[in-house]
């Protein structure tokens, strides 16, 4: 069996509603699409119709992307107890300790991801290094810039 992927609830959601979008809104605006470019005549250089035969290329592919993300998805509930060491799900406020520069990360699933929010997938080679770690406890980062050492300030729920 296929690998098994975590997410968060909300990022499972918004899966969902992608999905939804892509069957009821897009896949029939992408139909009429080839329908009106195949009306024109001769398709053989009908460069609307190729374009809309590309684009059904790659929304069926997004469809089966997400349908089998779904499919794998592993819901990762949030505990109810605040948490004591870095795991998916928590948002971890770090310190760098070169710098004094303080950020914020929450650890989501590869498909919620978006650094610029906040939120690092849980792969990456930070969340990696931050799993398991506790509050007051240092860290050493691997990254494109070289190595970075963190301290752990706080662990939370958002």
């Amino acid at each position: 069996m296929s690998e098994r992927i975590p997410i968060t609830r909300s990022g499972f959601r918004k899966l969902e509603q992608e999905l939804q979008r892509l069957k009821t809104v897009e896949r029939p605006r992408n139909v009429q699409e080839i329908a009106e470019a195949r009306s024109h005549g001769d398709i053989s250089e009908n460069a609307e119709f190729h374009a809309a035969k590309e684009r059904q290329g790659h929304l069926e592919a997004r469809i089966a992307q997400v349908e089998d993300r779904l499919a794998r998805a592993q819901v990762i509930e949030r505990g109810d107890s605040p948490p004591d060491a870095v795991r998916f799900g928590t948002t971890v406020v770090l310190e760098d300790t070169a710098s004094g520069e303080k950020v914020a990360y929450t650890l989501v699933g590869e498909d919620e991801s978006d650094a610029s929010a906040g939120r690092i997938s849980v792969t990456s080679p930070v969340a990696r290094a931050l799993l398991g770690k506790g509050a007051g406890d240092e860290v050493r980062v691997q990254v494109p810039k070289g190595t970075r050492e963190f301290e752990v300030l706080e662990i939370r729920y958002d």
